[in-house]
């Protein structure tokens, strides 16, 4: 699996190429957040967004397909004891609906064959009244995300500001606030409240 080929240097290289974007999406994730959350992480990679949830919260699921970038978030967060792991497809999620206070999968949307039916599954886990939170890297002028084509991904969707908004207004969300994170690869936040 490509993810698992890429998982110890992937913080190395997102670092490098995109730096300001990557250290500062979880704390703009962690905002989110309240005391008593119990939270889904799809899609968490070496878990950069799960270190900075994890103070934030009573409690998340920190969940990717790839056991690779599993053991790198396990690692990066040992410190924490209000974490659980588990390997898991985020379009099939083996759990109830209406479950989490928040569902957040990050920077995964644009690399999906249906980002729709992943978006439908994220939802229906969420409890109501809860926030889906699914930032993902976007064009802006000339700044692209060909640095991150290089390692090997395979975007299936390209995004900018407003053709993000118009995916969820197609999908029929309409209880949706956005805001961008400025970087090399700069990536904008969907927040859904359900």
């Amino acid at each position: 699996m490509f993810w698992d080929s890429v998982a110890r240097f992937y913080d190395l290289f997102e670092t490098a190429a995109n730096y300001r974007c990557y250290t500062s999406l979880g704390k703009a994730v962690a905002s989110e957040m309240e005391s008593s959350d119990v939270v889904l992480e799809c899609a968490c990679g070496t878990g950069t967004i799960t270190s900075c949830i994890a103070p934030a919260v009573r409690y998340v699921v920190a969940a990717d397909l790839s056991t690779g970038m599993l053991r790198q978030a396990e690692r990066k967060c040992r410190k924490y004891s209000n974490i659980s792991f588990k390997r898991a497809d985020m379009t099939a999620l083996k759990c109830p609906d209406d479950h989490f206070d928040k569902v957040v999968a990050g920077n995964v949307i644009h690399l999906l064959d249906d980002p729709e039916a992943a978006v439908r599954e994220l939802v229906r886990v969420c409890k109501p009244g809860g926030k889906v939170i699914i930032p993902t890297y976007i064009n802006i002028g000339h700044r692209t995300h060909t640095s991150l084509s290089k390692i090997g991904l395979e975007f299936k969707s390209s995004f900018d500001v407003d053709s993000y908004k118009q995916f969820f207004a197609d999908a029929g969300y309409e209880n949706v606030s956005y805001f961008v994170i400025d970087g090399n690869c700069p990536c904008e936040v969907a927040v859904i409240t359900k």
